[in-house]
């Protein structure tokens, strides 16, 4: 039978080693004599607390006897909650994830504790803490399957929200899972989660996805927006939860999501009629500060729109008049976006737009930089997927321009961005293109794009089984 040791066990050894009394290491950890005895003598575990000042009196790092505290007083014991709960708020502060874990799976089958076990997760998401919460929220949606409870259908939006990444192929599973849990969301919970799966679906451009989310979120919200607004109902709405952004605003944002899946099926007369309808905003009840903030952006985002839309359908005349309203605009994150639709335009209609790639040259190298560190659905997903697509239209521009030198350079950052994102069409389209004009490329160039292929082969070979008969 293996022996386990124990904190105490090693504990007296130190006292031992550094010929040190019981009274003397109490003065100089702050922890009580007749704690430190009746721990000692009596097996009476001390609180986490009281273990952090004895691993600091030791010399020891923080969290050093944590694996040893879980395996001495919480494996194979009666589930003690005092314990559990700040050691695992330490444990997360600390990063120690395999130790968060273990605790979980010593009360995993217990439904008692799920409520308390979802609060301390809540906690943690608030906090940012969320690889710390993410398998409290799995155990708590494990116990909870059968239960069909909102605290489940939270959990699994939580979930969702800290396993979206830069696959989009996992991002699909997880939009996947999440749908079939968004009715038994509160109702401000849905508006959010309704959001957030459209702006995921988007980024895959699923715009049958994209169109039946918007559609679901612009019923809900109007169903909210015209109760918030009833004499009789808003003195019991005054504490009632709040939506991450303005109610209206969901409204206009589902006519906002259907002008893009218009626009994305070629349909741009339908798109200018959504768009039309969110820069209209004469129906807002409210007049605050915030609520004029959010009106200005979409108006904003419908005169960009009105100018693509007319523009994609083949309107070439308002080019210079969108040009100087992009030069007017305030560089953001949309920059992406909207350089993006003169790519477009440029490579449908063969438009020369150097002039104006020369005037953003500066912007344009400083999008092959750009992270994103938003915990917001559409700068996580939208823009990192339409960046790649940006690479690539430029890169298809200056190819067939004979500009070779820019074409490839761009190309390899349209595929290392798509290998990424994980993109299978987007880098299929690529190595189209980089064989297309291959014959123009100079030895150092086609060795780089050849290493890199045979990287992303690699990799799928490793990730999906293939073998793998290189000698």
């Amino acid at each position: 039978m293996k022996h386990t040791p124990t904190i105490s066990a090693e504990f007296e050894d130190y006292l031992k080693q550094n010929n040190m009394t019981l009274a003397q290491f109490a003065e100089n950890s702050g922890v009580h004599q007749r704690t430190l005895s009746n721990w000692i003598t009596q097996h009476r575990p001390v609180s986490v607390q009281q273990l952090d000042r004895i691993t600091l009196a030791m010399g020891l790092p923080e969290g050093y006897f944590y694996n040893l505290y879980i395996e001495n007083y919480i494996i194979n014991r009666s589930p003690n909650m005092r314990r559990i709960e700040p050691l695992l708020y330490r444990c997360a502060e600390l990063d120690k994830l395999d130790a968060i874990r273990r605790m979980i799976g010593q009360i995993m089958d217990n439904l008692l504790y799920s409520p308390r076990l979802f609060y301390i997760a809540e906690e943690l998401f608030s906090q940012g803490q969320y690889a710390a919460a993410l398998p409290i929220y799995e155990n708590v949606a494990e116990v909870e399957k059968y239960q069909h409870s909102e605290r489940l259908a939270v959990c699994q939006y939580r979930i969702f929200t800290i396993h979206i990444g830069d696959d989009q192929n996992r991002n699909f599973r997880a939009a996947t899972l999440l749908e079939a849990f968004v009715e038994r969301l509160d109702e401000i919970d849905q508006l959010d989660a309704l959001k957030d799966l459209a702006n995921l679906y988007r980024s895959l451009r699923k715009w049958d996805k994209v169109d039946e989310m918007a559609r679901k979120m612009r019923e809900k919200a109007e169903v909210q927006y015209s109760m918030k607004h009833q004499q009789k109902n808003r003195k019991s709405r005054e504490h009632e939860k709040e939506t991450r952004g303005p109610l209206f605003g969901y409204i206009a944002y589902a006519d906002l999501l259907c002008a893009s899946v218009c626009e994305a099926q070629g349909d741009y007369q339908q798109a200018l009629q959504y768009t039309y309808a969110y820069a209209n905003l004469d129906w807002v009840i409210e007049k605050d500060e915030n609520t004029l903030h959010w009106i200005k952006l979409f108006q904003d985002w419908a005169d960009c729109n009105i100018y693509v839309n007319k523009l994609l359908s083949g309107d070439t005349s308002v080019l210079p008049d969108y040009i100087e309203y992009i030069a007017a605009s305030k560089v953001d994150k949309e920059m992406v976006t909207k350089l993006l639709n003169v790519m477009f335009a440029a490579n449908r209609f063969q438009l020369d737009v150097n002039h104006v790639l020369e005037c953003f040259e500066t912007l344009i190298d400083s999008f092959v930089k750009l992270g994103q560190s938003s915990s917001d659905m559409y700068t996580k997903q939208v823009i990192p997927e339409q960046l790649a697509r940006f690479e690539y239209e430029l890169a298809y521009y200056y190819l067939y321009r004979s500009m070779y030198n820019d074409g490839f350079k761009y190309l390899m950052y349209a595929m290392l961005k798509s290998d990424i994102i994980n993109n299978e069409t987007y880098f299929i389209n690529c190595m189209g293109l980089f064989l297309h004009f291959q014959d123009y490329a100079v030895p150092e160039t086609k060795t780089g794009f050849l290493k890199l292929i045979e990287k992303v082969w690699l990799k799928n070979v490793k990730k999906n089984g293939t073998a793998d008969r290189r000698s």
